[in-house]
């Protein structure tokens, strides 16, 4: 014990991204000030999920009518089946249901000629993209403990050093200067706001196909 003691735990690493097992940083990168921007510009569209989550579809089935944001897009559009494991029997349970990903083909409309635009366009144009949404997390918050059935792309539009992201035995911090993060959520995983600052990611998903 006396060695664990002696050892200076303090880094700076820590407000820095640390690629392992399930994140990692792909060589493709966006305008932070554009991406800020567009989210400024897009708040009258978040639809408040409660316990400190918001969400902001971009990508809709196409031909919906109505708007992007509470207009047709329901609770289960915007969170989908996850698997998790809630009590202390520790047995794995379904949540939520399917969405076909691949139905989520059309950016919504009002978005049409912003930034969010020019990103849906190059992504698609690399990856086959399914729902693409803006997850907000208020400060003091933490998702489940959860797995998804597919990965994801995330792209941070503002965070903070006390905003981490785990998968699995692995946790970082993902900075908010135009990186994006392949996200292997078919593992568990969580992400938590244990900062002062909201904390707003990209996340588009990467369906698979059966």
């Amino acid at each position: 014990m006396k060695a664990w003691i002696a050892e200076n735990r303090i880094t700076d690493t820590v407000v820095k991204f640390q690629p392992g097992p399930g994140i990692e940083k792909l060589s493709l990168r966006f305008d932070i000030d554009k991406l800020q921007k567009a989210l400024e510009d897009a708040q009258k569209y978040v639809v408040d999920m409660g316990d400190g989550f918001g969400a902001i579809p971009l990508t809709r089935r196409p031909g919906n009518a109505g708007t992007s944001g509470a207009g047709d897009a329901s609770d289960s559009d915007l969170i989908g089946l996850y698997y998790l494991r809630p009590d202390e029997t520790y047995e794995e349970v379904a949540r939520d249901e399917v969405v076909d990903e691949f139905a989520f083909s059309e950016l919504c409309p009002e978005f049409e000629g912003t930034y969010f635009e020019t990103l849906h366009q190059e992504l698609t144009r690399r990856f086959p993209i399914g729902r693409m949404r803006v997850l907000l997390k208020e400060p003091l918050t933490c998702n489940s403990w959860h797995r998804d059935p597919e990965p994801r792309l995330h792209i941070p539009i503002t965070t903070n050093p006390g905003s981490l992201f785990v998968v699995n035995h692995h946790v970082t911090h993902l900075p908010a200067d135009g990186s994006v993060y392949f996200t292997d959520t078919r593992g568990y995983h969580t992400a938590m706001n244990g900062g002062e600052h909201s904390r707003v990611h990209i996340v588009a998903a990467l369906p698979l196909k059966d």
